[in-house]
């Protein structure tokens, strides 16, 4: 698969095409822009740790092969770090963290029919 980088062919990697990468994506770069409450920056900086994690678990996993033992357990860690996030909004509310959570249960639910 090959991207265009203004007129230049890149390797695309096959993570890339996966909704549930694009949408950790997305919520990694929205809780990148949050404000978290004051006396609240433990938090902001275990889930945006949690954010980043689940982003590369799930690139590492895919790229590994998701049907394989490495490839999945990437996955499952991705899946941990995804519960991790929406329990810190759980802890924190933030403007857009419902919406946020909702996202992180949909990326739960295709990564836990990605590791059965």
């Amino acid at each position: 698969m090959e991207k265009s980088n203004g007129g230049v062919q890149q390797h695309a990697f096959g993570f890339e095409r996966y909704d549930v990468y694009r949408l950790a994506v997305e919520v990694n770069r929205w809780f990148a822009s949050v404000k978290m409450p004051h006396g609240r920056s433990h938090l902001r900086d275990q889930g945006m740790r949690a954010a980043d994690s689940v982003v590369c678990n799930i690139a590492e996993g895919i790229a590994k092969g998701p049907r394989g033992r490495a490839g999945r357990n990437s996955l499952c860690i991705a899946l941990g770090e995804a519960g991790e996030l929406c329990a810190v909004l759980d802890c924190a509310p933030v403007p857009g963290g419902i919406e946020a959570q909702c996202k992180l249960r949909r990326i739960g639910a295709m990564l836990s029919k990605m590791t059965r």
